[in-house]
């Protein structure tokens, strides 16, 4: 049984009304406070004991200091699922959306640069983002540069803008004329296969090569080294933040603790690519609080969108602590991937 059917009418509007006062106030929400804002018809006693029910079921819990409640990660939970009804981008927030991302000249690393800042803005909250994985991404064409007599730079222009370049080591000078004719060969047989797709199929695809004896030698290079050439997944999996300044200035990181707590999230990075990797196919995500895996980020809620096009698979969105406005910060989420979307395509 889901756990709304579990609450009572009246249970669910007293516990909606205590979220969304915390959010907004994010100090205890009482029962007199609940009766004069939210007009539910019912006394400011019989509101405390719902609220008392409510507490008993752990939907709420009430510091010691404080004769109001706190909502549980329980309760948010029951609230983004089956309380809040999403309130969608406004006129001006979609317009600072796309005009923040619009001079992007599809440069994915730039796009989520600023859809990470511009996202952290909108709902002061954290903006993250990870760089999409590559593996099956599409090659349009390659480029073979001489830079000194035993290194080349081989640049991969791949589908939706992005660009990658790697250094090939050669045992001696290739003459330009070689490395050319390498490079229309590559490009002949290998533009329009992902990545994935080369490196299972290189050797075979380049064993009837013909060319100069510079030039075979080359070849002979990249069929032995594919599966280290054509594998960029140390470039994959970037973590992209905003300001980390939004979160600071919240009431949650008042202390130097909870502050130095942040700082070690944002500065290490690894922790936050792990928990924003494993969404990269799950379209919308809330984890609240205790639902993340790590209990480093107990006192967090993430929200991402993935996002998809021409191949390139990737995750944005923001993370805050769990008082965050989840019905306007989910639609500006869901808003912001379907922009990243359409610029990559």
């Amino acid at each position: 049984m889901p756990i709304s059917e579990q609450l009572s009418e009246r249970e669910l509007r007293v516990l909606e009304a205590v979220v969304q006062t915390y959010i907004e106030t994010a100090e205890p929400a009482g029962s007199q406070t609940i009766a004069r804002k939210f007009g539910l018809g019912v006394s400011p006693a019989t509101i405390r004991n719902i609220m008392s029910e409510l507490e008993e079921k752990g939907y709420l819990f009430h510091p010691h200091t404080s004769a109001g409640r706190i909502p549980t990660d329980r309760a948010y939970r029951v609230y983004v699922d089956a309380i809040m009804r999403l309130s969608p981008p406004s006129h001006q927030e979609q317009h600072t959306l796309r005009s923040e991302l619009r001079g992007t000249r599809n440069a994915v690393e730039e796009i989520l640069r600023r859809a990470a800042q511009v996202l952290g803005v909108l709902t002061q909250e954290l903006g993250v983002a990870v760089a999409p994985a590559l593996d099956q991404v599409v090659l349009e064409r390659l480029e073979l540069v001489p830079v000194t007599s035993e290194r080349l730079l081989l640049v991969f222009n791949l589908r939706s803008g992005v660009v990658r370049t790697i250094f090939v080591e050669v045992p001696r000078l290739v003459a330009q004329s070689s490395v050319q004719q390498v490079a229309q060969i590559l490009n002949e047989r290998l533009a329009g296969l992902t990545l994935k797709e080369i490196r299972a199929t290189l050797p075979e695809r380049l064993r009837d090569a013909s060319g100069t004896e510079d030039g075979r030698e080359l070849l002979n290079i990249f069929i032995a080294e594919a599966d280290g050439l054509f594998d960029l997944s140390k470039e994959e999996n970037a973590v992209v933040l905003g300001s980390a300044q939004m979160l600071a200035e919240q009431p949650e990181f008042a202390s130097n603790a909870r502050m130095r707590e942040l700082l070690r999230l944002t500065e290490g990075r690894e922790l936050l690519k792990q928990a924003l990797e494993s969404r990269r196919q799950r379209g919308l995500s809330v984890t609240i609080g205790a639902e993340n895996p790590d209990t480093r980020l107990s006192d967090f809620t993430l929200v991402t969108s993935s996002y998809e096009a021409g191949g390139l698979k990737g995750v944005i969105g923001v993370m805050g602590p769990t008082r965050m406005p989840y019905d306007k910060i989910i639609g500006l989420v869901e808003h912001t991937s379907r922009l990243v979307e359409g610029l990559l395509e």
